[in-house]
């Protein structure tokens, strides 16, 4: 349980980075490195706490219901070599999740189960990040549905244009092979 609390704090702490990237609060100088965009996709290369850390980030290309009030939507691929996790998925929903609930992402077509928590969104396992970062490289369309904890059904739908582009970036970045 131990190390779900750390892993639940180490993918908060991103979501605040990815956020701020998202943004576009990433400024020179905080030890984010952009390393390139592709269609709505970002890659960056940070440092914390001496550890490298490449992410990828990408907005919705359309949510609905489009009138409800949320923060920062966005999904995010991250690698943290020094802990030896790739592909770690997640989506940040941008209001807090029904307790309990689940989030479901199809990838066109496959579907995938993912466990939330606070206004995020995960997937269950490494082998599932995996699999769901690959069918997002070779996919064209990514939805997420999820359910806000006022009882607000929303979908996130995301183009995957530039996403395969983007993980070539923080995978050369990193030193990851697939």
């Amino acid at each position: 349980m131990r190390g779900c609390a750390l892993l639940l704090a180490a993918c908060l702490l991103l979501s605040a980075h990815a956020a701020r990237a998202a943004e576009g609060d990433a400024t020179p100088g905080q030890g984010i490195n952009r390393l390139g965009a592709a269609d709505g996709w970002d890659a960056y290369a940070d440092t914390v706490k001496g550890a490298k850390i490449c992410y990828l980030i990408g907005k919705p290309s359309k949510s609905e219901p489009a009138s409800a009030k949320r923060a920062a939507v966005f999904a995010s691929v991250t690698h943290r070599p020094s802990e030896k996790r790739f592909y770690e998925v997640s989506f940040t929903s941008g209001y807090l999740f029904k307790e309990g609930s689940s989030a479901e992402l199809a990838v066109d077509g496959k579907k995938f189960s993912l466990f939330t928590n606070k206004d995020g969104a995960w997937t269950q396992d490494a082998a599932t990040d995996k699999a769901v970062a690959e069918a997002m490289a070779k996919g064209r369309q990514a939805i997420i549905t999820g359910t806000s904890a006022r009882g607000t059904a929303t979908t996130d739908t995301y183009a995957l244009d530039g996403f395969g582009k983007a993980l070539a970036e923080i995978d050369k970045a990193c030193a990851v092979k697939r």
